[in-house]
Formats: structure tokens, C-alpha cells, sequence
């Protein structure tokens, strides 16, 4: 069976509430390849640990261990 029989026998068998969903994707497929979509999609998953607080700021901030930016910029010098 070509691809194309497949195809043709996968849509017979579609339920009618689902034709236009399937007939959307089939045209967005005709449509020119988006550069931007296929890098994005080739990029290789994140297997690093998800670590939001790799530098203890955020256990910081969690603790109450802020300053308010008035008081940064004060340290820094970046005030007016």
C-alpha cells in the first residue's frame, strides 16, 4: 500500500466531526516549509536538571532576604 492509499483509507474512516480538523492539517502541510518552525523543532530537548535556584538567590528571596530597588541602586551607584 503507497502512502497516498493509506492516506486516502485513514481519511474514509475519520469520523465527519473530524474531517475539517484533518483537512486543516493536510493544507497546512502544503504550505512552504517555515525556516524559524523547523529549527525550532530540531532543537534537542533540555537534559539538564530543572534548577531554578543554581546560585541560592531564590532561596534568598524565598527566605525574605530582599532589598528594594531604591536600596540597589544605591549600592550600585545608578541612581540620579
Amino acid at each position: 500500500m503507497t502512502a497516498r492509499e493509506l492516506l486516502h483509507e485513514i481519511v474514509e474512516k475519520l469520523p465527519e466531526s473530524e474531517l475539517l480538523t484533518a483537512a486543516r492539517i493536510l493544507t497546512a502541510l502544503e504550505q512552504p516549509a517555515d525556516p524559524l518552525w523547523i529549527t525550532l523543532a530540531n532543537v534537542p530537548l533540555d537534559d539538564e536538571l530543572d534548577d531554578d535556584d543554581f546560585d541560592g538567590g531564590l532561596t534568598e528571596a524565598r527566605s525574605g532576604k530582599t532589598i528594594s530597588h531604591d536600596e540597589l541602586t544605591r549600592r550600585l551607584g545608578t541612581g540620579e
